[in-house]
């Protein structure tokens, strides 16, 4: 093999990110938590969410909510969660 010849480039397989499960944590609230499955989301950060639920840390308490949009200044984190 010659040493100039270019190595193999290697695809990254990464998982789309609709349909998978999240939680997501509030900007100004901390105790309150959304969990959901995403369905959309523009260049804004806005984001639609299915089987949307509220949890509240402290009490441990949730809440159904349904298909919801969540305006993107209000998101702090999106975090993956496993089925």
């Amino acid at each position: 093999m010659e040493k100039n010849q270019p190595k193999k480039l290697q695809k990254l397989m990464i998982r789309p990110i609709t349909k998978s499960r999240v939680e997501i944590w509030l900007y100004e609230n901390a105790e309150l938590r959304i969990e959901g499955k995403i369905i959309g989301f523009d260049e804004y950060m806005n984001t639609v969410l299915d089987e949307a639920e509220e949890v509240y840390q402290k009490k441990g308490t949730r809440r159904k909510l349904g298909r919801i949009i969540i305006k993107g200044d209000n998101i702090s984190l999106i975090c993956n969660i496993s089925d």
